[in-house]
């Protein structure tokens, strides 16, 4: 078995008699790892997509015992649903999932697979006996309970920005360094990035081996759900409103967001850029390379949840549009889905409810020596958030990086 969204993928492309790209097997593989059992049919997918899964050491596909205990914080949140579903579709070796929110939230029901979880309150619960907590409750939060968590020996992923920039504290995107995760014993903490700079890295880092990136140039197209609820519902009675011909209400946002592009994400800082931008310039260098110049300008769009990025790329080496094209098809986690006809691209409408990071409009720039440019798109609430947490938890247990506390009966 593997997600469910991966094996849709391979279906969609069987339907449409094109052999799936050889990066569709790259992400079955991704997403297959923490399974239980490598399936027949994942064996047999793994042969239509040239065989890439078939290569793979069988010791990864041993069966696990369903041993470690899991707390998901701000699980009633946009991002903490979408934490409880990953952990389900991918089959998390959890012998116990606990759902935990604001005292407010207690017994509030969540899903997790065929089953419903009430929440307990974060203040309450005792993390001793806990393995992994994946966090997703905001800066404030996480500052305040990271480090009580993870001083009860519970290693602490985060989804906030509260950690990210901490010497001491690893920012992992798998596909990209998950290497520089064994740095996590020093404060049992590890950081999630930003959204908008998770599918970005995917995507560079590919590239980045191939030709050394000097700079990046991205502008972003980001959805209202990386606000939170409260601006999705902004965005729904907005536009209702506008149709019903009523008053429209901005609260969440500097200015109206139905029908509307907003070139402003997060609070501003001295020299004009937003927190936004500028976290996309910090965890870049960070995550990828030091040595890489990014400028970006983040703007909010009236979609419901994925985030578009417009990026251009200037190497040290030359590369071309064919070979970044083949190398992308190559790379774990991207999907590359650039036909040059009209339809022929990914939008955030196709790529909502997706794990892969999908990119299109692949070009050379005439402009500088050694330039692409690239579109770039994922769902942001999963690869941008949640996917990217649960998928460092699988590589903690894949790594043997960490032990459960209670082995199952």
């Amino acid at each position: 078995m593997w997600s469910r969204r991966a094996s849709r993928l391979v279906l969609d492309r069987t339907k449409s008699n094109r052999a799936p790209d050889a990066s569709l097997a790259y992400l079955l593989a991704w997403n297959a790892q923490p399974v239980a059992a490598f399936s027949n049919i994942a064996y047999a997918m793994s042969r239509l997509c040239g065989g890439v899964l078939a290569e793979i050491q069988p010791d990864l596909w041993t069966e696990q015992k369903m041993d470690f205990k899991l707390a998901v914080v701000g699980a009633t949140g946009n991002v903490g649903r979408e934490m409880l579903d990953i952990l389900a579709e991918h089959r998390f070796p959890a012998a116990e999932v606990v759902a935990l929110a604001s005292p407010r939230s207690i017994g509030t029901e969540v899903s997790f697979g065929d089953k419903i979880l009430k929440c307990k309150a974060l203040e309450n619960f005792d993390f001793s006996g806990t393995d992994i907590c994946l966090m997703s409750a905001g800066g404030t939060v996480s500052k305040e309970w990271a480090p009580k968590i993870a001083g009860q020996g519970c290693v602490v992923i985060d989804n906030s920005s509260a950690w990210r920039y901490d010497s001491d504290v690893p920012l992992i995107v798998p596909e990209v360094n998950a290497e520089a995760i064994a740095g996590f014993a020093k404060r049992n903490i590890i950081a999630n990035p930003n959204c908008s700079t998770a599918q970005l890295v995917v995507a560079l880092k590919p590239l980045h081996d191939k030709a050394t990136i000097r700079r990046v140039v991205v502008a972003t197209y980001q959805s209202v759900s990386g606000a939170g609820k409260e601006a999705m519902d902004e965005l729904f009675s907005q536009t209702r409103a506008i149709f019903v011909s009523d008053s429209v209400t901005t609260k969440k946002f500097p200015k109206r967001i139905a029908f509307n592009v907003i070139p402003e994400i997060d609070v501003f800082m001295e020299d004009g850029y937003t927190k936004e931008e500028w976290k996309m310039m910090a965890e870049t260098k960070k995550i990828l390379d030091p040595k890489i110049k990014l400028t970006a300008t983040c703007v909010r769009v009236p979609v419901f949840i994925g985030h578009a990025e417009a990026v251009n790329i200037e190497f040290a080496n030359p590369i071309s549009a064919d070979e970044a094209r083949e190398i992308l098809r190559e790379a774990p986690g991207c999907l590359v889905i650039d036909k040059h006809e009209p339809g022929g691209s990914i939008t955030p409408h196709e790529a909502a409810g997706e794990d892969a990071t999908y990119i299109s409009r692949i070009r050379e720039d005439a402009t500088v020596e050694n330039g692409l440019s690239l579109w770039c798109v994922a769902d942001n609430l999963r690869k941008g958030a949640a996917l990217n947490a649960v998928q460092i938890a699988e590589v903690l247990v894949n790594r043997k990086l960490i032990a459960p506390k209670k082995k199952a009966a």
